[in-house]
Order: C-alpha cells, then structure tokens, then sequence
C-alpha cells in the first residue's frame, strides 16, 4: 500500500533566520521544507526537486521595490506552472503582494506572520492545488450544481474548481472581482455545495447598514433595547444558524463596526442588543468585495486580523473582458432566460450579433451585458437579434438619455476612473437625484455616499437630501 509522503515547501528568502524559522514551523506541522537563499537558488532546486508549493519573499538583497521578487515569480510561473506560490512580504510593501496575486501568486502573508494562520493558509492551498490538471466543465457539472455560473473559460473553471473544493468545509471565503462578475451567484454556489444547503444563505450587503443600526441588523436585540423596540428581534446571524452568512460590499465597513464584526468571528459567540447573555453562533462567513481589500488594511482602512478572519481562502473572479470566450454562451443564456420572463418567446442571436457582443469592453461585466440583452429584446421585439439590433437599440437609449452621451468612452481609464465616470453620467442622467442614481447604478444610498465622497463628486454629507444639484459639475 502506498503511503503518501509529506508535501515539500520552498522557502525562498534571503534572510537566513526567516529561512531557519519557517523551516522549523513547516517541519513541526508536517512538511518536508526546502531552502533556497536567492532567485537563482531557487530556480535550481525547482529543475533539481519535486516541489508541492512555494513560499517566496518579495525582495532581494538591499532591493526593495520587488522588481526581483515579481521577476522571480513570472519565471516559475512560466517553468512550473503547477506550483502554487504564497508570497511573504511586509505590510510596508502590501501593494507589491497584490501585484503579485495579480501577476499569478495563490495569496500571501506578513511578516511577522502568525504561526496557526499561515499553517492553516499552507494547508488549504495544498488542498485547493490537489486537482491540477483541469477538469472539464461537463464533470465539474457532474460533481457539483454550478446552476447560474455560466463558461468554459479555463479561468473560469480554476473558479469552479476551487468553490467545489472549499464548499465542504467550513473555512471563511473571500470573493474578490469587479463589479457585475458574479460575486453573489458565486456565494450561492459555495453555499448550495455543502453541507448546510438545506439551511438559509443570509445575505447582507455591508454598505447599506447604517452604523447606528448595525448590531440591531446584524445581532437582532430585545423589546424595551432602544425606544423603537417594541418586541424582540432575530438578527442576520441568528437567522443564519446553520447556514451561511453572506457579507457583500464587505470593503464599505466602517472600522467600528470590524470591530464588531471581529468579535463574532473570533469567539463564535454574539449579544443581540439589550440581552443580558451571550449567543453561540454556527455561521459560515462568506465575504466579498469589488475592491482591493489588501490595499485598505495598508491604508489603514481595514483591520488587519478581520482581514485574516475573513480571507482563509480567496476566489478572484475574472473580469468578462478576461474570458471573452464565454461571451457566445453568457449572451444565449441570458437572453433565453430575458425572452422568457417577459413572455417573448424563443430568441436566437446571429453568428454577427454574437461577434459584436464578444468584441465590446463591457466596463460593468456581466451585469452590463444583461442590461444591453435585456434592452436590445424590449426595444427591437424582434425573435432574432443582428449586431445592427443592438446597435440601433443602443442608439434609441442613447437619443432617450440626458445630455445625449454617444458611449461611455472608457477605453484607457482605470477601474476607479470608469466607476466615477459612470456615477458622473448617472448624476447628469438623473439630475442628481440620489434614490434614481443608486437605483440604476445597482447600490444602496449608502454605498453610493460613501463612492461620492471617494471620488470627490460634491459633498459627500448633505444630510440624505434626494438631489444633488451640482454633484459632478
């Protein structure tokens, strides 16, 4: 019988007492470690040994921009791309972590690191890297129901693999992805996975809750807490019990109400508001955001141990213009599922409508996508949609928007610059009333303050006034 040897871990770090002191942990908990003291090092024991996973330092020798550590890593990416790399980095050089994440790394630690989070963050990326090889689509759908994620793209299906792989298990998942990739029917596919489907999926978008109101939402309370509460009040985790805890536009919590939030984390335990006992509380937590929430523990933005609470395992979502491929099969099943709840009937789309789709930028992803679909099969009424139906339709809003803006003209900008670009046509389409504005951008009145004040576009507290007169003047 074959007995399964222990994984083996690269430690690649130029500080000798790094190298020593990992290599003890790794050892301890269960692996076989391997040292390496430079790039160089490193890429020769790579070509020379077996390795499971590699943990790499961010800089060099007396560099400290990371150039040698992002050059290291693309070239293991190139010569082992099935070896799963974790970076350690300092907070100091967070934003170069992201980069890397972006560049093709798993995730990342901190020095100093914690001993438990970074065994357990080993462990579970070994366990997410053990079906390297690639499923198809069709057994992924064999093994799992996937109902709603709709692809093939490789990209996509790295996504799948990892949602079937942690959807077992009770470890906090972050979904991290633009606007309009998914986020949501993501969490419903962890949650429809596991072992607590039969029990609810709460889901509680973070920017809409007002501090004021967030222990009440989020832990209910007791008649007589406050002068409103007439009775007692099941909040969202205790509705939860035995389900999952859904945390969307997690990025929008202010630093008070982490704290709170922490707690529950920590000590699996909550207080609704006015009790005088405590609660157990069985959730798995489920967060997800559109921003970069790395980059907001370095500003100071978010608190480094919620951070880690929450992000155990990470699920990056790709952006449509990432998987163009997928295009074809997003727009036919879309628009089936448009035509039948308006009662249209069966609609096809043409080889040319579909290239025309496949080719556009498609800034708000998915979601934009089924707005175009959904727009083009009202206003044409037609059973087979052209590239010329589209395009007449997106004229007909065009001509029915305020200030007649041809495009959205979002080619070269950032993510940042095409989120405020759109909230600025929002503004001049609605003429600043905030309730129209937040309803078609898809966002609490909340969250759309708060993305306001971020972008610099009129003051931020008007005291919840409906119009904005001169917001993105």
């Amino acid at each position: 019988m074959h007995i399964s040897s222990p994984a083996r871990i690269l430690v690649v770090d130029d500080d000798g007492a790094v190298l020593v002191s990992l290599a003890l942990l790794l050892k301890q908990s269960g692996f076989e470690p391997l040292r390496a003291a430079s790039a160089v090092e490193a890429l020769d024991l790579l070509a020379r040994e077996s390795v499971d996973l590699v943990l790499q330092d961010m800089n060099f020798s007396l560099q400290t921009d990371g150039e040698e550590g992002l050059a290291l890593l693309a070239r293991i990416r190139e010569r082992h791309p099935a070896v799963p790399v974790l970076l350690m980095t300092a907070w100091g050089s967070i934003n170069l972590a992201v980069a890397g994440i972006k560049a093709g790394a798993v995730n990342f630690f901190t020095k100093p690191w914690d001993n438990t989070q970074l065994i357990e963050l080993v462990r579970a990326t070994l366990a997410l890297d053990s079906s390297a090889g690639g499923p198809t689509r069709r057994a992924l759908d064999a093994q799992f129901d996937f109902g709603g994620l709709v692809g093939e793209h490789p990209k996509l299906l790295r996504v799948l693999v990892t949602i079937g792989q942690v959807a077992r298990t009770r470890a906090p998942v972050m979904i991290l992805g633009e606007s309009g990739t998914g986020k949501e029917l993501v969490a419903d596919a962890i949650h429809r996975n596991s072992p607590r489907a039969a029990q609810a999926i709460v889901k509680i978008n973070m920017g809409a809750i007002t501090p004021t109101l967030f222990e009440s939402e989020l832990f209910g309370h007791v008649r007589g807490a406050f002068t409103d509460a007439r009775s007692d009040r099941k909040g969202h985790v205790a509705s939860a019990e035995g389900g999952t805890l859904f945390l969307d536009e997690i990025g929008e919590l202010n630093r008070a109400d982490q704290v709170k939030l922490l707690r529950v984390l920590q000590d699996g335990r909550y207080q609704p508001v006015g009790a005088s006992r405590s609660e157990q509380a069985d959730v798995r937590v489920v967060s997800a955001t559109n921003r970069e929430l790395a980059e907001l523990v370095a500003a100071g933005e978010f608190r480094e141990d919620l951070f880690y609470r929450l992000n155990l395992i990470t699920i990056r979502l790709p952006p449509l213009r990432e998987r163009r491929s997928d295009i074809p099969l997003l727009a036919r099943h879309i628009a089936a599922n448009v035509a039948a709840g308006y009662g249209l009937g069966e609609v096809t789309l043409t080889n040319g409508a579909l290239d025309w789709l496949s080719s556009q930028p498609w800034p708000g992803n998915i979601r934009q996508l089924k707005q175009t679909l959904e727009r083009t099969l009202l206003l044409v009424d037609k059973a087979q949609l052209t590239q010329a139906d589209f395009i007449h339709a997106g004229q007909l809003d065009e001509a029915g928007a305020a200030g007649g803006n041809a495009r959205l003209g979002v080619d070269g900008m950032t993510l940042e610059q095409v989120e405020r670009h759109m909230i600025e046509q929002a503004l001049a389409q609605h003429t600043g009333n905030i309730s129209r504005v937040a309803k078609a951008l898809g966002l609490s009145r909340t969250a759309l303050y708060r993305r306001l004040e971020r972008h610099g576009l009129g003051d931020a507290g008007d005291g919840g006034g409906e119009t904005r007169g001169e917001a993105g003047a």
